[in-house]
């Protein structure tokens, strides 16, 4: 079977079989799903409409929550003078490595470097500095969609890049408490994405010291497993203390006229969540997404043999479509004559369309059509004979969505909890590790002990669970 790019290009082959080469069939995904290309600069990527359109789901889902639970979108500026990321020394020394610097404009020397924003929490103190006089003025709870930079020597596209937008949130609070329940709580909103958009099962825990964001106290996680059996760190909220107040001074009068740091939170989540969506669901075919995050998530194609056939078919398709957009599904009508049904059936099941409507001639006179469904393969994946009736239709094609979202989440989860192996010794949890598996197990180790594991296994501590 070959796949052909729209537009007449010349035809190229399917996508690599996981099994053969997971990296390879990611790239092959990444490149002929039409998600992301390669950037002229060496480790970027151009994100292309289809790609963009997944992150548009995942931005709205999340800064819906946002909003809902009194954060504000604000904006920061990409240049960061160099002063303030040397001023939390966690930070530097994490992050200096990765920095972009800026040192020269408008044809001169710059004075001092900037750098080209790796995360915002220098640039941010120093202006809650400002703000933040009263406790009045708290909590301040803010949140920035952005592009970052950090220089990463081995780059994939969406998973590590030296480009990537992500949204970070800041928080300031009064106390240690409500920093920790801020930290707490935007952890687990995301483990609320993670499962219930993106159908990806995460294990929610807290970072060890080793691991852990440069400059917090303590980082919480949610780490999903790829179809290679992989971690992704797909999510991270970080209690910084009064770490970065200190730093940069960020001080407020409390109720009992006693000046105080506050102390505080970032957090984030990043279009590396759509390399995780791919590397989770997807198969030999290509891209497999849940209907939440999918950009269209029905395909109608139109079977026109005939040109007598034509006014019937696409009046039935406008009918149909008109009901599914008046119920709020996302649609696209393939009504490509250049190319076959068979054609259009695999580009659009590469794409990952969780759900396919055929509708032909014979369709139109008995009045129903044929579902496909993308996470079923062949014949025990269609649905024949679904009335075209339009409240029917639009039951049929919803109920349809939902057990697609249902059946991906499930078979995740399936997958992960068949690949975590519990141990009770080293010597466990390197057989676990030899066999590619997740090491679950009590640990009580040193930093040292933990980087030696690292070093003998090049397995990583990635969490201790919530539960």
């Amino acid at each position: 079977m070959r796949y052909f790019l729209p537009a007449g290009k010349a035809s190229e082959e399917a996508v690599t079989p996981k099994s053969e080469d997971f990296s390879r069939w990611y790239l092959d995904v990444v490149a002929k799903a039409e998600l992301a290309d390669y950037g002229p600069v060496r480790g970027t990527m151009v994100i292309r409409p289809y790609g963009y359109a997944i992150w548009e789901s995942i931005q709205a889902w999340l800064d819906a929550r946002f909003k809902e639970t009194g954060h504000q979108n604000a904006y920061f500026p990409q240049l960061i003078p160099y002063s303030f990321i040397t001023k939390e020394a966690e930070h530097v020394e994490g992050f200096a490595p990765e920095l972009a610097l800026v040192t020269q404009g408008g044809g001169k020397q710059l004075e001092e470097p900037l750098v080209v924003r790796p995360t915002s929490e220098t640039i941010i103190n120093h202006m809650f500095a400002q703000w933040v006089q009263s406790y009045r003025d708290l909590p301040l709870l803010l949140n920035q969609w952005a592009n970052v930079h950090r220089w990463e020597m081995r780059t994939r596209p969406f998973v590590r890049t030296l480009e990537f937008l992500w949204q970070e949130g800041h928080t300031a609070h009064a106390s240690p408490e409500e920093a920790e329940a801020e930290a707490l709580a935007m952890v687990q909103l995301y483990a609320q994405f993670a499962v219930t958009q993106a159908a990806m099962p995460v294990v929610v825990g807290r970072k060890s010291k080793l691991e852990s964001f440069a400059g917090a106290n303590v980082t919480y996680t949610i780490e999903a497993m790829m179809g290679d059996k992989k971690a992704l760190q797909a999510g991270t909220s970080h209690n910084l203390g009064t770490n970065f107040a200190v730093a940069f001074n960020t001080q407020f009068v409390d109720e009992q006229q006693q000046l105080r740091h506050v102390h505080q939170t970032s957090w984030g989540v990043s279009t590396r969540m759509i390399g995780g969506i791919i590397m989770t669901h997807g198969d030999d075919k290509g891209l497999r997404l849940p209907p939440n995050v999918a950009p269209y998530q029905v395909v109608i194609v139109p079977i026109v043999r005939k040109d007598t056939d034509r006014a019937a078919v696409n009046a039935a398709v406008d009918k149909l479509t008109a009901a599914l957009k008046q119920a709020g599904v996302r649609v696209k009508v393939d009504g490509n004559d250049m190319k076959t049904p068979g054609w259009r059936y695999n580009y659009w099941e590469l794409k990952g369309v969780p759900v396919r409507v055929e509708v032909g001639p014979r369709d139109v006179e008995q009045g129903t059509c044929v579902l496909a469904r993308r996470d079923m393969p062949g014949k025990e994946g269609k649905q024949m004979g679904v009335p075209m009736e339009p409240p029917a239709f639009v039951a049929a094609v919803q109920q349809a969505l939902g057990e697609v979202q249902d059946s991906l989440l499930a078979a995740a989860t399936a997958f992960r909890d068949a690949n975590i192996v519990d141990v009770a010794s080293f010597e466990d949890l390197k057989a676990a590790v030899a066999e590619g598996k997740w090491a679950r197990g009590g640990w009580s180790g040193s930093d040292a002990q933990e980087t030696q594991v690292k070093e003998e296994t090049q397995a990583t501590l990635r969490c201790f669970p919530f539960e």
